[in-house]
């Protein structure tokens, strides 16, 4: 410090640090504010000004106590207690974080930086519609604010406003034209709206600016594969995971992989799946031990159980007959809807629902990893068809109210789960598939949701029987599987279901496959019966139907 020996002057030293601050040296005015603390504690703008450069340096913690002391020092300053509000909410302490902003808003009503940062703390409460009110207010009064307009987007896209966001990230990009943010948000909405060729667009103008943005990289590589360029997705992948070892990348990766047919490489990056963002907590498993083929189970119990969608759980729940012939005894926890189907399976000992507290166990595997325990190879997927069937108490029940309906039969699926990744391309409304009940054939839905068009839809068609409502479990919808003739279905569960017990399925696959029916072909080596009628242009499901529609006339025409 500069003052003369003998003096000291707590607004020069102040002052020097100020400038120091300000020039960027920020370890010098470090050194400066923490002197004039230790002589002068309570300083307020000692304590806030270090606070900021501690901010600056990613020391939360220190920052957040700093600030706290400044606002007990000034209780009457509205930028420290933004200042306090910011630390707190970087310090995921986000509704402490949110409190004192609110009272720095209270002293500055005007303020629109304060604002600003009261809609970014707003935002990560989820309270998307308060934030976007906030940051227009801010933007009213400073239309090029870049960060609140990037940040109204994120919100808007947030609850489904999805052309409202996109002009939001237009107008940033008006003003800062290789913004990586906007290019990338901007990319996320064209994904979803399934914009791809706009997407890829948007991530590859991001990467350019921000080669480090590894989310751009897997949501680039989650665009290319709708694209059907897994070749260029993996790359992409390869790239997230050079920079970080991004789990998501992996994941994807191994979809990826898996469509191409390398089940070798893609089961064994699968594995990561536990720890992707939005996998589900699995319950614990005690001390019994991961089994992943390593060595052999004979005269051992092991526990294979569920982890994802119905459809998994079926196609996969072929492995449990090969492990018990090894002379292993299999339990097997499902999903209650899959109890009682799968209580037929043979070599399997004990079937429990999860949730259910199975019998004792040696090992464990998720049914999604016995691929890799089994180095299954597309030319080795085991396809011992039938491995399900349907109960017959069940089908003389069923029979009794579907026996007189003529032949042939035909069951009906056309939409999933609506929140699944991919529901926007796999499935479809009933209405598209009208054209198919011009053939004279007997329609079953079998569909159990409905959604709210179908609801409207199914009850103005008299050439459709609908029974998805009385289906209980798939116990039931097998039953009802048995009885027809053909299954026509969009990719579902009950595809898997049809395919286990070896009924003629047909599969309207979109453009982008999922990785069990490969990128090419009317066939799958894990469903012998099943036939795909694949899209061969984005969302082209007409012309789909029409194939479908014409292969059914030459159907029941031979019948």
């Amino acid at each position: 410090m500069s003052a003369r020996p003998g003096r000291f002057d707590p607004a020069q030293v102040l002052g020097e640090a100020v400038e120091l601050q300000r020039r960027g040296q920020l370890r010098e005015a470090e050194k400066i504010y923490s002197r004039l603390l230790k002589a002068l504690p309570d300083h307020f703008d000692a304590l806030n000004l270090l606070g900021g450069i501690k901010l600056q340096q990613g020391r939360m913690g220190e920052a957040q106590r700093l600030f706290a002391a400044a606002v007990k020092a000034n209780p009457q300053s509205a930028h420290a207690w933004c200042n306090l509000g910011q630390s707190l909410h970087a310090l995921k302490r986000v509704q402490e974080g949110l409190e004192c902003l609110d009272r720095a808003c209270a002293f500055a009503p005007s303020d629109m930086s304060i604002l600003n940062q009261h809609a970014n703390v707003l935002m990560s409460l989820d309270r998307w519609a308060d934030a976007i009110a906030e940051f227009q207010k801010v933007l009213e009064h400073m239309p090029q604010h870049v960060q609140a307009r990037l940040n109204s987007g994120v919100a808007r896209a947030a609850l489904g406003l999805a052309e409202p966001a996109i002009a939001d990230f237009d107008a940033v990009l008006a003003l800062a034209p290789d913004h990586p943010g906007a290019h990338y948000n901007r990319g996320v909405v064209l994904l979803k709206l399934a914009r791809y060729g706009e997407a890829d667009a948007a991530y590859e103008r991001a990467l350019a600016s921000a080669p480090g943005h590894v989310a751009a990289w897997v949501n680039r590589g989650k665009t290319l594969m709708q694209l059907r360029r897994p070749d260029e997705a993996i790359a992409c992948y390869d790239k997230a995971i050079a920079i970080s070892n991004d789990i998501n990348a992996h994941y994807n990766k191994a979809l990826a992989l898996l469509t191409l047919g390398d089940y070798r490489s893609g089961f064994e990056e699968y594995e990561l799946r536990w720890r992707r963002i939005g996998m589900p907590p699995q319950p614990s498993r005690g001390r019994a031990l991961l089994w992943l083929g390593e060595y052999p189970l004979a005269h051992k119990t092991i526990l294979l159980h569920a982890e994802q969608g119905l459809g998994d759980t079926i196609q996969f729940a072929r492995y449990a007959p090969l492990i018990a012939g090894t002379g292993a005894r299999v339990v097997l926890e499902v999903q209650p809807e899959l109890k009682l189907l799968l209580a037929r399976l043979d070599g399997v000992t004990t079937v429990v629902a999860r949730g259910e507290h199975p019998p004792a166990f040696d090992v464990h595997c998720p049914l999604g990893s016995l691929p890799l325990a089994l180095r299954t190879e597309p030319s080795t997927v085991p396809a011992q068809i039938p491995y399900l069937s349907a109960d017959e108490a069940q089908v003389t029940r069923w029979s009794e109210r579907l026996g007189t309906l003529p032949r042939p039969r035909i069951a009906i699926v056309w939409s999933g789960n609506p929140d699944h990744d991919n529901d926007r391309n796999r499935s479809i409304a009933l209405a598209r598939l009208a054209p198919l009940f011009d053939v004279p054939a007997c329609f079953m839905s079998v569909q159990r949701d409905l959604r709210g068009e179908d609801v409207r839809t199914l009850a103005a068609e008299k050439r459709v029987t609908h029974v998805g409502g009385d289906l209980a479990d798939f116990a039931d919808t097998a039953a009802v599987l048995a009885l027809c003739d053909l299954v026509i279905a969009v990719d579902t569960s009950v595809v898997h279901l049809a395919g286990a017990m070896g009924r003629p399925v047909w599969v309207l696959v979109p453009f982008a496959p999922d990785w069990r029916w490969g990128l090419d072909g009317e066939a799958t080596p894990w469903y012998p019966t099943v036939r795909l009628f694949r899209q061969t242009s984005l969302d082209d499901w007409d012309n789909v139907i029409a194939r479908v529609r014409d292969e059914l006339r030459r159907l029941v025409a031979s019948v």
